[in-house]
C-alpha cells in the first residue's frame, strides 16, 4: 500500500489521541445538530407532499369549474346562464313538489308561557301557549281595528253564502242499496264489541251524511217512533236490530222539519283570495302568516284563501276536527314526506289553523275545545250521561278550553304533527 504524499510504505500506525472531553452542554449541542438535519429532510419532504396535494386540489376545483359552466351555459343563445332563487323551478318543476322532511313547529314549552314575536317592523308582540295537546297559542292585536272592518267589509261585498252542512244529495238512496247485512251494520256500530247498542255509539255515526246533529233526546225520540226499543232502556240488542227496517229510520227524518239549529254548523261564509292582485292588506296578513309559522312561502300560498265566517244569534259549529282524517293507505299532500310516497292516495290536510276574531261581542262566541290538553283521547268519552261535549249549543261551557273572541286577536294550533304522520 502506498502512502497518497510519498509514493513509500505508509508510516507505521500509530495510537489516535482519544477525542477531548466535552461538557454535557456540547455534547447535547452535537446531538440537536444532528437532529436539526434531519428535520430539515423531513420539513422539505413534507412541503413537496403539501405542495403536490395543493396542486390537485386546485386542479380539481378547475375542472368542476369549467365543468358546472359548460351545465349551465344556454348553448341556444350563448348568454349566461341565471339562477333561479328556487333551484326546483329553473329544473322545470313545481315548488309544490320539493320533498319537505319536516314542516317547521313552534315550541310550546307550557301553558301561559309568552314570548315576544316582531311579525312587522318595530312592533313586538307577545304570543302566548294555551294549550299543548294541541299545540295552541294566542296573539293579540294581531290584526288592528282597521284591518279588522276591511275585511268585514270585503266580505259582504263578495257575499255571504249559508256555510251548512246539508243532507248529501241520493243519501236515501246510497243507504238503501248498502249490500251489508244488519249484522255487520250492527258490529261496525258497536264499537266495544259488547253485542249493545249504547246511545253514544249510535251518535257517532248518525250525522255522517245527512247533516243533522243528532241528541240522545233525538235518538229516544226515533227510537219510540219506529218502536226500535221494546223495553226503553235505550239500548239495542242484535235481536232487535234485526227487527229493524232501515227505510223507517230515513222516513221519520224525512218527515221532520229541519231547523238551522238541527244542522252541524249554522253560520255564512265567503273566502278571500290572497295572492296576486289581491288587496294590500289581504297580503300582508299572509306574510306576516308566513314569518309567524315559518312555514315554506309555497305551502301557505298554495294553501286554502281566507275564510270570513259570520254567526248571528244562535249561530254555531259543533265541535269538529278542522282536517280530514288521514289513514294509513293516504298521506298528506303538502307535506310530500318522502316516507309516505309509497301511499296509495293523497289528501289534503290542515296542518295549521289561524283563527282571526274581528270583532268583540258581549256574550257568547267563543272557542272552545272540549279535550284541551287531555293525556288521552277517545271519541266515545266525549258523550257521558247524556252530555255530549261536542254539543256547542248546549255544552260549551264544560270545553277544557275556552276562547272569548277579541277584536284582532288571533289563534292558532297545529292539526298533525310536523312529519305529517298523526294528529297533535
Amino acid at each position: 500500500m502506498e502512502s497518497p504524499l510519498t509514493g513509500g510504505p505508509p508510516p507505521p500506525p500509530q495510537d489516535e489521541p482519544p477525542p477531548p472531553h466535552l461538557p454535557p452542554r456540547d455534547r447535547l449541542a452535537g446531538l440537536q445538530k444532528g437532529n436539526s438535519v434531519c428535520s430539515r429532510s423531513y420539513f422539505v419532504v413534507v412541503m413537496v407532499f403539501v405542495h403536490v396535494y395543493i396542486l390537485n386540489v386546485i386542479a380539481l376545483l378547475l375542472y368542476v369549474y369549467y365543468s358546472n359552466g359548460q351545465l349551465g351555459s344556454d348553448s341556444t343563445t350563448g348568454g349566461p346562464a341565471t339562477e333561479s332563487t328556487t333551484p326546483a323551478t329553473a329544473r322545470g318543476q313545481d315548488t309544490a313538489d320539493i320533498p319537505y322532511s319536516h314542516l317547521p313547529r313552534l315550541e310550546g314549552i307550557k301553558v301561559g308561557h309568552k314570548q315576544k314575536i316582531e311579525l312587522v317592523p318595530n312592533k313586538i308582540q307577545h304570543m302566548e301557549t294555551l294549550s299543548l295537546k294541541p299545540l295552541l297559542f294566542e296573539i293579540p292585536n294581531f290584526l288592528t281595528e282597521e284591518e279588522c272592518k276591511l275585511l268585514i267589509h270585503l266580505a259582504q261585498l263578495k257575499g255571504l253564502q249559508a256555510s251548512q252542512i246539508l243532507p248529501v244529495d241520493g243519501y236515501k238512496e246510497a243507504i238503501e242499496s248498502l249490500e251489508i247485512s244488519k249484522t255487520d251494520i250492527f258490529n261496525l256500530l258497536d264499537h266495544n264489541q259488547d253485542g249493545q247498542l249504547e246511545l253514544k255509539e249510535v251518535l257517532t255515526h248518525s250525522r255522517l251524511g245527512n247533516g243533522r246533529w243528532m241528541t240522545p233526546e233525538n235518538i229516544r225520540e226515533m227510537y219510540a217512533a219506529v218502536k226500535a226499543d221494546p223495553d226503553g232502556n235505550g239500548v239495542l240488542s242484535l235481536d232487535e236490530f234485526k227487527k229493524l227496517n232501515l227505510r223507517d229510520f230515513h222516513k221519520y227524518l224525512g218527515n221532520r222539519e229541519i231547523t238551522m239549529n238541527d244542522l252541524v254548523r249554522n253560520s255564512q261564509h265567503t273566502w278571500l283570495y290572497q295572492g296576486e292582485g289581491a288587496h294590500r292588506v289581504l297580503r300582508s296578513i299572509r306574510q306576516r302568516v308566513i314569518k309567524l309559522t315559518r312555514l315554506p312561502q309555497d305551502v301557505v300560498e298554495n294553501s286554502e284563501p281566507l275564510q270570513v265566517v259570520r254567526y248571528n244569534k244562535g249561530g254555531h259549529y259543533h265541535a269538529h276536527m278542522d282536517s280530514g282524517p288521514v289513514f294509513p293507505e293516504t298521506a298528506c299532500t303538502h307535506t310530500k314526506l318522502m316516507t309516505n310516497e309509497t301511499a296509495d292516495f293523497e289528501t289534503s290536510c290542515r296542518y295549521v289553523t289561524i283563527l282571526f276574531y274581528l270583532n268583540n261581542v258581549t256574550r257568547g262566541g267563543e272557542t272552545t275545545f272540549p279535550v284541551a290538553d287531555n293525556r288521552t283521547y277517545e271519541e266515545m268519552s266525549l258523550i257521558q250521561n247524556d252530555i255530549d261535549l261536542r254539543d256547542t249549543r248546549k255544552h260549551c261551557d264544560k270545553g277544557n278550553l275556552r276562547i272569548k273572541p277579541r277584536q284582532g286577536t288571533a289563534v292558532f294550533w297545529y292539526n298533525y304533527l310536523s312529519d305529517g304522520e298523526g294528529t297533535t
